[in-house]
């Protein structure tokens, strides 16, 4: 555990910018966003944001040493920069994976670390399986397989019972004959063709979200469901993904684990992440027995939590 002095500006290395950045369209209707910071000479690694549809943050660029790494990141279709703006036509997992592989094309990379958390580490597992030759390593956070028993944990109950007060609103924003199936019934408004009333679904999806990612939760964090830019971003394309069990069979993850057991593979899993509860960390760890899980036992699912943040630091230049 951390000295409580401790901050995460003492384990983060210094914000840097990016030496470059630019747009690639993926398909006739979309384009993403993407940027590369660091060492252009240096180690390719490319960061694979949460959501999906929670875009990339400058502060990832900091859990890298820049002068070692060549820090590849993008916003998934649809968030961040990416256009169009929260469309879900084409917004699909395989469809990511193919636009993972035409970035690492475009900038003429032929393997790279893959770094992610929470639906990141789902993505990454998934790019990882389909791309096994391309992939040097595996470093996740706050693991999310996305299977029925994790969404109807979050989504419906299961952390209800431990943020109760932050669940009230999330549930309450839904009539009652349609609380039996909260993400159907979120999917309905966030889909909705009136404006107003996907901002106030987005809203509360969000706010439940946010409150619940850290051990202490965080004013700040809370603050992110004001924004209904990204608000609406993120809650209509988790929505549609989760509607649509991430368009793969259940257990995608785990049924075609063999592909990638040969690939280095360290977990740092929260032990009171109530968001991807440790459970699923645990699984995976155990089938796959050349990889290492790191349980930190002070901390929730947020990678902007200072012990889950040296962790991740420590595994990044692990790899130095």
């Amino acid at each position: 555990m951390l000295d409580v002095t401790t901050t995460l500006e003492d384990v983060l290395y210094s914000p840097i910018e990016p030496y470059d950045a630019g747009m690639l369209g993926v398909s006739e209707l979309h384009t993403i966003a993407w940027e590369k910071s660091g060492n252009p000479d240096g180690i390719p690694v490319i960061v694979i944001h949460g959501g999906p549809g929670g875009g990339g943050q400058p502060a990832y660029r900091q859990y890298f040493d820049p002068k070692i790494y060549n820090i590849i990141q993008f916003d998934q279709r649809g968030c961040g920069k990416s256009t169009p703006y929260a469309e879900l036509i084409e917004n699909n997992t395989q469809a990511s994976v193919r636009d993972i592989e035409q970035l690492r094309q475009l900038f003429g990379i032929e393997q790279w670390h893959v770094f992610g958390g929470s639906w990141g580490s789902t993505l990454a597992l998934v790019y990882a399986q389909e791309h096994p030759q391309r992939t040097l390593s595996l470093m996740l956070r706050g693991i999310f397989m996305c299977r029925k028993s994790e969404l109807h944990w979050f989504y419906q109950d299961g952390a209800s019972h431990i943020f109760p007060d932050a669940f009230e609103s999330y549930r309450e924003h839904i009539p009652k004959s349609e609380q039996g199936d909260l993400i159907k019934a979120y999917h309905l408004r966030l889909t909705n063709e009136d404006v107003n009333i996907r901002r106030a679904a987005a809203k509360e999806w969000t706010r439940w979200e946010m409150a619940t990612s850290r051990l202490f939760p965080d004013d700040s964090y809370l603050e992110k469901a004001e924004d209904l830019d990204f608000a609406v971003a993120f809650a209509r394309i988790e929505c549609h993904y989760f509607i649509n069990a991430i368009f793969l069979e259940e257990a995608h993850i785990l049924n075609h684990v063999e592909t990638i057991q040969h690939i280095p593979t360290t977990i740092v899993q929260g032990r009171y992440d109530v968001v991807c509860p440790a459970r699923s960390a645990w699984e995976l760890h155990k089938s796959m027995p050349n990889s290492t899980l790191i349980l930190v036992p002070d901390a929730g699912h947020s990678m902007g939590e200072v012990s889950i943040a040296r962790e991740l630091v420590a595994l990044t230049n692990s790899y130095r």
